[in-house]
């Protein structure tokens, strides 16, 4: 998980678009809270380790759906619209999505929970869970960058803390659905 994850942000960090500063605090930490939950044991807080495992890959997942989403679609994208008013808009607008940067995000968060699968850390159902998670993470992201990102009163609101958002919700996504499908841990 961690290569694939590091290859893309390496690419980004080469081009300028983050510094190891605004990775580790933006897009790393939610996995990092949620691994450090896991290893508490087989049960912490009434929660099973197992499912802050499965945040803990929705959360890569959904940085890597994000990445890829974002990568695809501003190289690719033959036409962008603004995901809260589906108006076009020019390619790397805050908020803005396509059909090849949207297929990109299921691609990205699919394979990275694959790869998780296939290493035994979630079960076949939690791949299903975690690639949902990561896709509905990934355009929440683009909302609040449409929505609040660069807009007046709302400085604090960088690309590290819309990362941050990110995978929050794609982690919190995850234990949602565990909630609904209890099985898939």
């Amino acid at each position: 998980l961690t290569v694939a994850y590091v290859t893309f942000s390496i690419h980004k960090y080469k081009h300028g678009e983050i510094n190891n500063h605004n990775l580790a605090r933006g897009s790393a930490l939610t996995g990092l809270i949620c691994a450090i939950l896991s290893s508490q044991g087989d049960s912490f807080l009434g929660i099973k380790s197992d499912v802050y495992v499965l945040a803990f890959v929705s959360s890569i997942a959904t940085k890597l759906s994000d990445t890829f989403a974002s990568e695809i679609g501003k190289a690719y994208g033959k036409t962008t619209f603004l995901i809260t008013t589906l108006r076009k808009v020019p390619p790397g607008t805050e908020g803005a999505v396509s059909a090849e940067g949207t297929a990109a995000a299921v691609l990205g968060g699919g394979l990275l929970s694959l790869y998780a699968w296939s290493i035994g850390l979630i079960t076949l159902p939690g791949v299903g869970i975690s690639t949902v998670a990561a896709f509905l993470g990934c355009n929440a992201e683009s909302v609040i960058g449409a929505t609040l990102q660069g807009k007046k009163g709302f400085s604090w609101m960088t690309n590290e803390v819309v990362n941050f958002f990110n995978t929050l919700i794609g982690a919190g996504l995850a234990f949602f659905f565990t909630k609904v499908f209890p099985s898939v841990v």
